[in-house]
């Protein structure tokens, strides 16, 4: 009589492992692109402004339309995600982002490029909601940090991408037309994928993977704003405002900043974006596997952020030699990166059953205030000769974060220890 082979639980079945990772390569292409549509304008800046002659502040109210389009939108799509679910509203973004790009390469005056703004801001809205949905309702729980992992490392690689691909083009063309018309073809190629792809990306499936609860343990039906009385949601969004606030001074005035601190050229300075995002692209990939073997993940973003921090706050006070302070400035990018994932994971916890969604999408708004309000204050900053101020004010942000995340990750801890308590 044949008897089946025996086999090792320990060993993740090939197929699940198969599932998983096509639905992270899925989302981590889809993040990507909409990182890569955050940059779909800045880029052509220069050439804006040579066929149309606007100034740099005119444009930059682009920038800022965007972020308030997406920061509004992306609580709002929450609801929408917990509503209609994750997949059907992914596709529309992606179609967004394709309109964008069309409007954009046929703008013949700023009213078509703030609608293109517009659009490309209603297009990255949803992301974050969408893409933690899927991966939290698909993903095998043992594999749920690496899919955060490289849910980050992607979009810092469509942020860097995004000035290759829009200057490149133009440089090698001639058109920055053509550039948003390319980048519009990107958007609809990454949509047909996400398409012929849709049943990886079914967070309505009936079947779900370990971790997920079943439904007789679901929890009781509340109010849908409910959400918004849990102390831990606002402490999340505080949590992405003060980081982002940080990453907006360096992705945006270091370079300056340090050219005068330092007195090096643009040119150099201008490594400490590159450097900064790629050591937090390094910081991603080693903060994956730090998830699944951590408990207080608290403890994992306060080391990592006040490492960052200090760093950063190194940088500010002119003692370093020039070339060190470029290279301290971009290591400081490697704590941020790692305590990526464990923040993502940190907001799943902490949200209540059945609210994914609503929660990820308030959460994540605060990223987009972040972009918005921290421009004018370290641009003011510049204006003002406060060269110094640029790198202690990132300290100080993300100290502020540190504190947001202890408190989310201490009412966390209490929770567990409550539910797991004996009657």
């Amino acid at each position: 009589m044949n008897r089946p082979a025996p086999t090792t639980p320990q060993s993740p079945a090939p197929e699940t492992l198969r599932s998983d990772a096509r639905t992270i390569g899925l989302i981590g292409l889809a993040h990507g692109s909409s990182h890569f549509f955050h940059l779909l304008l800045p880029p052509l800046f220069p050439w804006l402004i040579k066929d149309f002659g606007y100034s740099y502040a005119e444009l930059s109210v682009l920038v800022s339309l965007f972020f308030v389009v997406s920061g509004t939108g992306q609580a709002l799509a929450g609801f929408a995600v917990d509503r209609f679910g994750a997949r059907p509203i992914l596709f529309a973004a992606l179609g967004s982002f394709a309109v964008a790009g069309l409007i954009a390469s046929s703008a013949q005056g700023y009213a078509m490029l703030l609608a293109a703004s517009f659009f490309a801001g209603l297009g990255n809205a949803p992301f974050h909601p969408v893409d933690f949905t899927i991966l939290n309702k698909r993903v095998s729980q043992q594999r749920i940090g690496h899919a955060f992992s490289v849910h980050g490392l992607s979009g810092n690689i469509g942020w860097a991408l995004a000035p290759l691909f829009m200057a490149g083009i133009t440089t090698a063309t001639g058109s920055w037309r053509t550039a948003c018309f390319c980048g519009a073809l990107w958007a609809i190629t990454v949509l047909l994928i996400m398409v012929f792809n849709r049943d990886a990306l079914d967070d309505r499936a009936e079947t779900a993977h370990a971790g997920a609860k079943p439904a007789a343990q679901a929890a009781p039906k509340e109010h849908p704003m409910a959400f918004m009385k849990l102390p831990s949601v606002w402490l999340c969004f505080s949590f992405f405002f003060w980081s982002t606030c940080a990453l907006s001074a360096i992705q945006s005035f270091a370079s300056p900043a340090m050219q005068a601190m330092y007195g090096l050229p643009l040119s150099v300075t201008a490594l400490i974006v590159t450097g900064y995002m790629l050591c937090g692209a390094a910081g991603m990939l080693i903060g994956g596997f730090l998830v699944g073997r951590v408990q207080r993940l608290e403890k994992v973003i306060s080391v990592c952020m006040l490492g960052s921090g200090l760093l950063l706050f190194v940088v500010g006070t002119g003692w370093l030699p020039a070339m060190a302070a470029v290279a301290v400035a971009s290591i400081a990018g490697l704590g941020t990166g790692l305590a990526g994932p464990s923040r993502d994971m940190l907001i799943k916890r902490a949200a209540p059953p059945g609210a994914t969604g609503r929660v990820y999408g308030t959460v994540y708004s605060g990223l987009d205030l972040g972009f918005c309000l921290a421009a004018p204050v370290f641009g003011f900053m510049l204006d003002h000769q406060m060269h110094h101020a640029v790198f202690f004010g990132s300290a100080i942000a993300l100290l502020l974060s540190v504190v947001s995340a202890v408190i989310v990750g201490d009412g966390v801890s209490k929770k567990s220890k409550t539910v797991l308590a004996p009657a």
